[in-house]
């Protein structure tokens, strides 16, 4: 496979408006008096635009959205919206994903700066060249990547719907998965293939103790461990159930009233807490003291830039027509092997 270059992102804000170009996010001070929950609201009916968030989004974010979900929900709900303009409250690659899926809306992201760490392993280039030593196994692509690398796979897939998608390759098939090397090697052991692994994680679900873990399980004996399959084998060996964000939260929803300990972007708890007040839900540490349950890429996106990206319809994600269409005809593959997948 050739390379492909990297996708280009542009902020149209133009000079002499008392906006800083070129910072990622529009750089101008918010009236603090504003009500910005109705301002948002009153934005979004004028305009005419849907708001896309993530679970990992802070609170007050995902209160404002019109969807909610995971990287899957995020796509099918892209390609099915009739809105003129998409504002996705989540990281790069999802925007880019909202763009390819629909080439003639204007796709906003409050923060052009959030990025995602695990796309951050897989340079376009690099991986064309990697590729080059495995002519004949097919690429199955975690959607936390580029729209670069995207192009250079045969399907994308997300968390949810990966295990269904490679199951439906022949057996004899040599295969290729990346970015992630931790969710891959739990998709081999599932699904009994030895994929060629990428050599990337993310730094969320990478830092997560399982020494810490195992004391949390000591201290709540009665409780469920729910884990997202990007984590490391020593925290998913003590998984009660591992799924995707959405699988999760549908989990600790349709059971008993309990208490689960959480592995994945404490995001996922707000959500989760407003689905089933009486449950206990503690989320999972990770190896340090830090908050790294937090994934800062997502958290660069606040109120505060999500108004004045409305206001501005700026900054705005852009790329090159021929590196969408590439990467088009692997997403679109993607819904269709997956669409019986929740």
């Amino acid at each position: 496979m050739s390379t492909v270059a990297a996708p280009q992102t542009s902020d149209p804000l133009a000079p002499g408006t008392g906006r800083v170009e070129g910072a990622g996010f529009v750089e101008e001070p918010v009236d603090p008096t504003l009500d910005l929950f109705n301002e948002i609201t009153r934005l979004k009916e004028e305009k005419n635009a849907v708001l896309l968030a993530h679970y990992y989004q802070e609170s007050a974010i995902q209160d404002l959205a019109d969807y909610i979900g995971d990287s899957l929900g995020l796509a099918r709900e892209a390609a099915d919206t009739d809105a003129d303009k998409i504002v996705f409250c989540g990281v790069h690659f999802m925007a880019e994903t909202a763009k390819i899926l629909n080439p003639e809306k204007q796709v906003l992201l409050p923060d052009l700066n959030a990025g995602c760490s695990l796309a951050d392993t897989c340079p376009a280039d690099e991986f064309a060249e990697w590729l080059e030593d495995y002519p004949d196994h097919k690429v199955i692509t975690y959607v936390n990547s580029t729209a670069a690398v995207k192009a250079l796979s045969d399907v994308t897939c997300t968390s949810s719907s990966a295990a269904h998608i490679i199951e439906q390759f022949p057996e004899d098939q040599p295969l290729i998965f990346a970015p992630d090397k931790n969710l891959g090697a739990y998709l081999n052991r599932e699904t009994g293939r030895d994929m060629v692994l990428w050599d990337g994680v993310c730094i969320v679900h990478e830092t997560f103790s399982e020494k810490k873990l195992m004391r949390l399980k000591a201290k709540h004996p009665q409780a469920e461990v729910l884990a997202h399959p990007e984590c490391r084998e020593a925290t998913l060996r003590h998984a009660d159930f591992i799924g995707s964000t959405s699988q999760i939260r549908r989990r600790a929803k349709e059971g008993e009233p309990g208490t689960f300990i959480v592995a994945t972007e404490e995001g996922i708890l707000h959500q989760m807490q407003k689905d089933a007040p009486e449950n206990e839900l503690i989320p999972a540490e990770p190896e340090s003291g830090c908050n790294c349950s937090q994934c800062p890429h997502m958290r660069l996106n606040t109120l505060e830039k999500l108004y004045l990206n409305l206001e501005h319809e700026a900054p705005e994600v852009t790329m090159e027509e021929d590196i969408r269409q590439q990467a088009l005809e692997p997403i679109e593959r993607m819904m269709e092997m997956s669409a019986a997948v929740k």
